[in-house]
């Protein structure tokens, strides 16, 4: 058998196993053992426990736990309705500032847990009722919160950029300097959006209550607040800016690695919601623990299988024919990109960001550098192409969080609402192409 049609088949049974429902890690690691056993030499197989335990021997990892540990210990309390309240009252004059105050909720959250279905879950818990309640349709209060929640894996510290780091081979540090600008630009970008949204709204309503017909369209209600509401509020706010702040400064301050920096985060946090939410009894501390070890577990075991599921395909030569196949390709630099984008974005409508990242990075990065493109740069758009699979159908993780907390909405005003968030991370990726400088100039200054 040729090394296409093993390549071709070693992919089909992968996705048979994955569209069967198993669990991700199981998928990728039956579907190794199997052409482990039957296209490789037995050694291997009793050499498996070391291959694997050589693979997962790297202290960086450590990160992943210690960052989720952040995330927990923030998402198991007020943080954020606090987030949202504080971001809420000082905007309040601004159309549409109650969705403005969702995606700042979603940024700010996503600088502290680096979860896209964990800021997605926490924000649009408090947000989407309350945007509901306000005049917001349901489209565009499901539609900004799916959006905003996917910041959390572009804002660091991204548990995905971690992952994609590992597997590339580059700086940690780098990749969270790279999702700054772009992160806080795609949040800007969709705050934007819902100025412009709600500016429309609030114009029809008006027209229609002019026409002596009020009911016929619903806008966002405009509320105020005084001066002494707004500042009551910061005292919450403030210890999650000064948390940002420590972790970035000790992070891009050079004053440790990216395992010492999540272990500060970790602590940090910790502490933050003892003193500041009374969180620490011992059944507060236990669930927070224990849904951090869950959601590690799973990652470490996704990691180890892709590794194995990688150590397969390069021991088979399956890795490297296709890198050189795509390098023989005749095509430009941008057709290929374009091409490598088409691809994410199918493969994001079904699988994970984990799952791709780790399964298709080793095949199309090597023709991404031959090309000329930066991988630090290139780590950024894969993860923003990873947002765009967080919201599309039929595998979209962020719809289903939604659908969980809004039950009662029908799942076609969810799709109506991401539809132009769809559009605008398509467009921001298209910006990210043409002015690259967004990428690496924050890497490149703090590098030089």
């Amino acid at each position: 058998m040729g090394t296409l049609e093993l390549g071709l088949l070693y992919l089909g049974v992968t996705l048979v196993l994955l569209f069967s429902g198993m669990p991700i890690a199981f998928a990728l690691g039956a579907s190794a053992l199997g052409f482990m056993y039957f296209f490789m030499p037995p050694m291997n197989l009793e050499l498996l426990a070391e291959t694997l335990y050589g693979e997962l021997d790297n202290f960086t990892l450590l990160t992943i736990p210690l960052f989720i540990i952040m995330g927990a210990a923030i998402g198991k309390t007020r943080a954020a309705v606090d987030l949202y309240e504080s971001a809420y009252r000082w905007m309040h004059k601004m159309p549409g500032s109650l969705g403005v105050a969702n995606v700042l909720g979603c940024t700010i959250f996503a600088a502290l847990c680096g979860s896209s279905p964990a800021t997605c879950a926490a924000i649009g818990g408090m947000g989407i009722p309350e945007m509901r309640k306000r005049g917001y349709s349901d489209a565009l209060a499901t539609g900004l919160i799916a959006a905003g929640g996917t910041l959390g894996i572009l804002i660091p510290p991204s548990i995905t950029l971690i992952i994609y780091g590992l597997i590339t081979e580059q700086s940690i540090g780098k990749l969270f300097l790279a999702g700054i600008i772009p992160g806080l630009l795609l949040a800007f970008f969709f705050a934007a959006y819902v100025v412009y949204r709600a500016s429309k709204d609030i114009r029809l309503a008006n027209e229609a209550l002019a026409a002596g017909n009020p009911d016929a369209y619903s806008a966002p209600v405009v509320e105020t607040y005084s001066w002494r509401e707004r500042f009551e509020v910061l005292p919450r706010l403030l210890p999650f800016v000064i948390l940002i702040a420590v972790i970035m400064y000790a992070m891009y301050g050079g004053i440790g690695t990216p395992s010492e920096i999540a272990g500060i985060g970790a602590f940090g946090a910790m502490l933050l919601v003892a003193l500041v939410y009374k969180c620490y009894r011992w059944m507060d501390v236990r669930a927070i623990f224990l849904g951090t070890a869950k959601e590690s577990c799973m990652i470490m075991m996704i990691i180890a299988m892709a590794f194995l599921f990688t150590y397969v395909m390069s021991y088979l030569r399956i890795t490297q024919s296709s890198a050189e196949w795509l390098a023989s390709v005749e095509m430009s630099k941008w057709a290929y990109l374009f091409w490598v984008n088409i691809l994410l974005l199918v493969l994001g409508c079904f699988l994970p960001p984990v799952a791709i990242i780790l399964m298709v990075t080793p095949v199309i990065l090597p023709g991404i550098i031959a090309n000329g493109f930066d991988p630090i740069w290139f780590g950024i758009v894969l993860t923003v192409n990873m947002e765009l699979g967080l919201i599309t159908p039929p595998v979209g993780l962020n719809l289903f969080v939604i659908k969980g907390i809004s039950p009662d909405i029908k799942n076609r005003e969810i799709l109506r609402g991401v539809v132009p968030f769809i559009f605008i991370m398509m467009a921001f990726i298209a910006l990210l192409a043409v002015f690259p400088e967004i990428v690496t100039y924050l890497p490149n200054k703090v590098g030089s």
